[in-house]
């Protein structure tokens, strides 16, 4: 006698139930700090947390997670990035400098001397990614980038122009400070810029 009641369970008519989705790991190779890395990744694994948890690189910080704050910003391929938003997947081959690789030998680099001489921290938490920030927002300048403060579009964009005081703080708006030491801040990133505050 057939034990079909117990045999076809669930059989007769269904469709087999999928498996449940492995972990896709993917092999990157990114340029850190001037290092190359070459690395095997779960594809869902963010820039910062590789960045953080994989390679040891604390200096861009998780502060929000959620590209609000700016603590996780590094220069990306020159031009400054929010790591917590980026898969480290998308960005194979890509150059990173931290905060960090700013000053590789250990002499500081122009926005991080100026950052010390204006004061322009008190925790600390957010300053590696004020710093990054701020070497993006000196190359963009020395590129003729307007910003959305910039009140003539069609006209050059210099350094005079381009540092004032409500450009850079409009310019550096995406890195927030809980400590407010903002006034310090953009000061420091003049300072960077060869503007005098």
């Amino acid at each position: 006698m057939s034990n079909s009641s117990t045999s076809g369970v669930g059989s007769v008519g269904a469709q087999p139930v999928p498996a449940r989705p492995s972990t896709m790991d993917a092999e990157i190779s990114l340029r850190v700090d001037g290092e190359v890395r070459r690395l095997t990744v779960d594809t869902r694994t963010t820039l910062l947390d590789l960045l953080r948890e994989r390679l040891g690189n604390t200096s861009p910080k998780k502060g929000c997670d959620h590209g609000q704050c700016g603590a996780c910003t590094v220069l990306l391929d020159g031009e400054r990035a929010l790591t917590c938003l980026a898969l480290a997947v998308a960005y194979d081959g890509a150059e990173i400098t931290t905060a960090d690789g700013l000053a590789p030998e250990g002499e500081l680099h122009p926005v991080q001397q100026a950052f010390l001489d204006r004061d322009a921290f008190q925790c600390g938490y957010c300053t590696p990614g004020q710093i990054c920030s701020a070497v993006g927002v000196l190359d963009e300048v020395g590129r003729g980038w307007p910003s959305h403060v910039t009140e003539d579009l069609t006209a050059d964009v210099s350094v005079d122009t381009a540092l004032t005081h409500d450009e850079v703080a409009e310019r550096m708006s995406g890195n927030l400070c809980r400590c407010a030491a903002y006034v310090n801040i953009v000061p420091a990133v003049q300072q960077a810029g060869g503007v005098q505050a």
